[in-house]
């Protein structure tokens, strides 16, 4: 597999990443690594040798050694894009009032969506530094701004994505440093028909649910169009800057 537009996708399991996917696919000369806890959906049975899929259970080891998998297939990346995340699952929703919080919940609400964006980093930072250019989009929400909250709740997502955020900043201001000429995008994708949003979008005007593939081609075009300077944005699907 070449490096020259090789993107990595990891989280490729969401509705959003398989839309992605399966758009960078068209592209000429695009290769996509993707990488998931579960098996290749069936939406991308077709897409041919182009797309190299690989299973992780997302613990230090498995993200260790998939990192080393990943600089054997693509020495070099063209993008890469971080999807992971969780708003709910069986046994937990977003806090409504402080007597909702849990320790548990808390702590693995942050692991998914703030710690383990940063260990992907931290495992292919070797590559990426090989990567000059590379545009690395992280998958961040607007309820994680502290400057735009204003109606409180939801406390675990809330403080995870502002958790996010900083610690990319972070990382772009270390690469930065480093003079290796990445371009980072925390990006808020909107209201999207998901299985994440799904018990919310009553409340959600029909005109602002958005289907996974609006997002994703809202997202290329974004990254097509995102300049050198700053380093690192924070921006929604509509190209507007998202207050920190």
């Amino acid at each position: 597999m070449t490096a020259d537009k090789t993107s990595l996708v990891i989280g490729a399991g969401s509705s959003i990443a398989t839309a992605l996917i399966g758009q960078i696919l068209q592209e000429s000369d695009s290769r996509v690594i993707a990488i998931s806890r579960g098996d290749k959906p069936e939406s991308l049975a077709q897409a041919g040798g182009g797309l190299h899929w690989l299973q992780s259970d997302y613990s230090e080891a498995s993200i260790a050694e998939l990192a080393e998998q990943v600089s054997q297939l693509a020495p070099q990346l063209h993008r890469l894009f971080i999807c992971n995340g969780i708003l709910h699952d069986g046994d937990y929703q977003p806090e409504k009032r402080l007597e909702d919080l849990q320790l548990d919940t808390v702590q693995q609400v942050m692991r998914v969506n703030a710690l383990l964006p940063m260990l992907w980093l931290k495992a292919l930072k070797p590559g990426l530094r090989r990567s000059p250019g590379c545009q690395v989009t992280v998958f961040s929400a607007r309820v994680g701004s502290i400057g735009d909250n204003g109606k409180g709740g939801w406390y675990a997502y809330r403080a995870s994505k502002a958790a996010l955020n900083m610690l990319l900043k972070n990382a772009a201001i270390e690469f930065n440093r480093l003079r290796h000429q990445l371009q980072f995008l925390l990006f808020h994708p909107g209201t999207t028909d998901t299985a994440l949003s799904r018990p919310f979008q009553d409340a959600v005007p029909e005109d602002k649910l958005f289907s996974p593939e609006f997002v994703a081609s809202r997202l290329l075009g974004l990254l097509d169009e995102l300049p050198p300077e700053p380093a690192i944005q924070f921006l929604d699907w509509d190209g507007k800057t998202v207050p920190w």
